[in-house]
Formats: C-alpha cells, sequence, structure tokens
C-alpha cells in the first residue's frame, strides 16, 4: 500500500522517531514504573504553554477538555462571550448552550479575524445588559486558530479585551499551540485546550489543558454539577489525594502520552521551537505563491492567515471534491475540505508535521498542475 501524506487540516504525518516512541513497552498508568514519564511529560507541556499553571493531560479529543472547561467554570443562566468567525466557534456556541449557559454570540465574517475593537463594543452593551437580565456574563470563549477558514486569531489583544470586563477567558488552542507563540501567563488565560495531532505532530488520544488558579476557584464555587469525568473538581480531588500514585481519576494511554512526551522533546529542544515555527511559515509561503501561481486565491485575509494551514477558494469551473480525490488516488496526497457552509467553496491544505517538507511541497504543486491539465486548466 502506498504511503499516504497528510497534508490536512489534522491529524498529521508523525516522525519516525515517534512512532517509535509510541511502539515501545507498554507501562501502567500509575506508580513508579509511569510516574516519572508522566511528570517530564508535563514538564514540557510547561514549557510550550510558558505557563506556572497547573496542566492537565486527558485521554479523548480536544473538544471534551474544552467541554470540561466550559461546563465546570460557569454555571448554568450565566452568559459567556462567544466570538465566531467559523465552523470551530460555531462548536463553541453549541458546547455552552448544551449547559444552559446564554452564548453572546459575535458574528464576524468568514474568512476575517475577530476584531477585538468590535468586540470591545459589543461587551460595552453585552455585559450590563446580561447583568440587568439576571444571567450575569463569566466568560469568553475563543478559538484561536479557526482551522475552518485558515484565520488565526489576535489572541493576545482579544484577552486583554476580556479582562477589561473581568472575564474569564477559554481558549481553543486546538490547531496553534506549538505552531505560533502562546504565553498563557502573559496574556491571562484561565484554560488554554491543545492536543497532540497538530502542531506537534504527535498521535491523536489525549488532549491537553492549562488551569489558572482562577479557573479552579471557580470551578469550585460552581453550583451545577455536569457529571464526574468531565468535571475539573473530579480531577482536583485526584491532584490532592493520589498525588504520588495516579492524579488523575482515569487511565491513561501511557503510550500515547510517550510518543506526545518525544514529540514535545524534538519541538521545544532538538529541532527549537523557534526554528519548527520558522519552518512552518517558509512552508506556508512556498505552498501559497505555488497555488497563485496556479490561479488559486487564499481565502482568508492575508495579515490574518495562519502559518500553520492555507486555505484557497475553490476554482470556479472545476470541482474541489474531484481536485481532492485526484490528488489522494494518483498521488497519495490527502487535503482537506471545505466545512459546513463552505463545503464545496474552498479547500484547505495543512502544513503541520510531515506537510512542511519541501518534497512533500513539491509534490502538491505538481499534482495540482497535473490535474489542471488534465481537466483543461491553464
Amino acid at each position: 500500500m502506498r504511503k499516504l501524506r497528510l497534508l490536512t487540516a489534522g491529524p498529521v504525518d508523525v516522525d519516525d522517531d515517534v512512532l517509535a516512541a509510541l511502539a515501545e513497552p507498554t507501562l501502567p498508568h500509575y506508580g513508579p514504573p509511569w510516574m516519572p514519564a508522566y511528570e517530564s511529560t508535563i514538564f514540557l507541556l510547561h514549557e510550550l504553554f510558558e505557563t506556572d499553571h497547573d496542566v492537565l493531560i486527558m485521554p479523548g479529543p480536544g473538544s471534551g477538555a474544552l467541554d470540561m472547561g466550559i461546563g465546570s467554570l460557569i454555571p448554568a443562566g450565566s452568559t459567556i462571550c462567544v466570538p465566531v468567525n467559523g465552523y470551530f466557534g460555531e462548536r463553541v456556541q453549541q458546547m455552552v448552550e448544551a449547559y444552559d449557559i446564554h452564548a453572546a454570540r459575535l458574528d464576524f465574517p468568514l474568512g476575517a479575524a475577530v476584531d477585538p475593537g468590535a468586540l470591545r463594543a459589543f461587551l460595552g452593551d453585552e455585559v450590563p445588559r446580561a447583568g440587568s437580565e439576571g444571567r450575569p456574563m463569566k466568560a469568553l470563549v475563543v478559538v484561536h486558530h479557526e482551522t475552518s477558514t485558515g484565520v488565526l486569531n489576535p489572541l493576545e489583544d482579544i484577552a486583554r479585551v476580556a479582562h477589561e470586563f473581568d472575564l474569564a477567558v477559554i481558549v481553543d488552542a486546538v490547531a496553534s499551540a506549538g505552531g505560533t507563540r502562546l504565553p498563557v501567563d502573559a496574556w491571562g488565560i484561565d484554560i488554554c485546550v491543545t492536543v497532540p495531532n497538530k502542531c506537534l505532530g504527535a498521535p491523536p488520544g489525549v488532549s491537553m489543558a492549562t488551569v489558572s488558579p482562577r479557573a479552579w476557584a471557580l470551578a469550585e464555587a460552581n453550583p451545577a454539577r455536569h457529571g464526574w469525568y468531565h468535571d475539573l473538581r473530579t480531577w482536583a480531588w485526584y491532584r490532592k489525594y493520589e498525588e504520588e500514585w495516579h492524579p488523575y481519576p482515569t487511565t491513561l494511554p501511557t503510550n500515547v502520552i510517550v510518543a506526545l512526551r518525544k514529540a514535545l522533546s524534538i519541538l521545544l529542544h532538538d529541532k527549537g521551537v523557534e526554528a519548527a515555527r520558522a519552518e512552518l511559515q517558509l512552508a506556508a509561503q512556498h505552498v501559497r505563491e505555488g497555488m497563485s501561481e496556479l490561479g488559486f486565491g487564499m481565502f482568508p485575509d492575508p495579515d490574518f492567515a495562519a502559518p500553520m494551514l492555507s486555505a484557497f477558494h475553490s476554482h470556479p469551473e472545476l470541482s474541489t471534491a474531484d481536485l481532492t480525490q485526484f490528488l489522494l488516488d494518483e498521488r497519495g496526497l490527502m487535503i482537506s475540505g471545505g466545512l459546513g457552509d463552505l463545503k464545496g467553496r474552498m479547500f484547505r491544505i495543512g502544513h503541520m508535521g510531515g506537510a512542511s517538507s519541501p518534497e512533500v511541497i513539491e509534490a502538491l504543486l505538481s499534482g495540482v498542475g497535473d490535474f489542471l491539465r488534465s481537466h483543461g486548466g491553464r
């Protein structure tokens, strides 16, 4: 079977050394044989997030950790501000409303970034309104890298505006952590969630979340309980009473975490995080210039285009589905199509993991060129 090369929005191609770590003998998820590996992974995550806050590793996708952050911190009947500029912002709104929390949604055009000035004006109206109506606004939840459109939102400025209104800040950094600087403490982020299988270049299976002292306090004071596993108070109990044996409430996929530790070590120490980010920027530039020469325009505002992924308008006379199928069948290259209302209107090319390799990028551009020629394009 021909090797499939992933140029998707995730998951990503994984380095051979990381795959080798994944195949190491399985360790128990508790006790002295395991805790040094776990603690060294936590140490690397502190370095990645530039944080002194607590860091959790939990089995499951990033959506699960984000779900836990929202439901644990904010009581039912309250309000959360949700800036929306894509598919995953809409998913945040769904999570908020699933907890019987009011979502104060602020929309921005697809392909545009969240505008901090517009956010400030919105909150200036909505915060007092929510308070007067008995549903006080408690937090803001934002997607840092909106992969559905390829936009990197200006998180530092967004968080600064949220702080002006004393809102807790919860961040979906699923597709940004590792690919761009994300200093959790300096920017005042209370919950920041990511996964291994995007910019970190590791296999999926767990999610990671930073938890600030304010977030722990909000969770403790929340009168609502929404279950057991997705409640920060459950995790707090195990951190307190099972600290040396296993400071988490459930089985961890130890092989996945060992692979994550290897990927973090490569990113932060072997390659160097600045070099890795520069490699992403160079890959994005290479792809964007090549696709422009082939007649494809960028979908997002170029000033806010994320370095981790490039999104392009579909060709008006050619099927995006046919293009993605051609690349998959004829070149063994997998890219991502549009999501939701953007399905068929655009497509996305990831630069994370092995997709940043010049050889892979040349294969992609060659494949797109061959597709155009075979379908009468110029």
